[in-house]
């Protein structure tokens, strides 16, 4: 399964595009549209090249074509498209040990769908603070989870 379109402009929405590498929120170097491997799959340096658009555009594919792997493998039900890109933003943003680890797998994986989509709010926190761009991602992904 692929993410859809719903699920890409969520991740471009919040990750938003920036050509030189920058620290985000939970301090970790970063580039593109959230990209934290450069070119060369190494963690993304802050004192690399700054990427051009069509570059962010490659290594955000990259990177998606890995989170849609990392989540088809943690998840066993069958998911709707919109399930599963809903899931791919939220691991693209929080990383797949923590779907790994998470009450969202555990209540999708016995298919608790509602109780899995309720633990989308609960991950709005980045170094410990409640942010409010994490807030308006996780509300968007639980709409596209829920159906639209």
């Amino acid at each position: 399964m692929r993410c859809n379109d719903a699920g890409i402009q969520i991740i471009k929405a919040f990750e938003g595009f920036r050509s030189k590498p920058y620290k985000c929120s939970a301090n970790v170097s970063t580039v593109g549209f959230g990209s934290t491997r450069g070119f060369d799959n190494g963690p993304v340096r802050m004192d690399m090249e700054p990427v051009t658009r069509e570059e962010a555009e490659e290594l955000l594919r990259r990177d998606i074509r890995q989170t849609e792997s990392a989540v088809g493998k943690l998840i066993k039900v069958a998911l709707t498209e919109n399930e599963f890109s809903a899931l791919c933003s939220f691991c693209y943003n929080v990383g797949s040990g923590n779907l790994q680890r998470s009450s969202l797998r555990l209540k999708l994986n016995r298919n608790d769908r509602l109780g899995a989509a309720d633990e989308f709010p609960k991950w709005r926190r980045a170094a410990g603070k409640i942010l409010r761009g994490l807030v308006l991602r996780r509300e968007a992904e639980r709409i596209l989870f829920m159906g639209g």
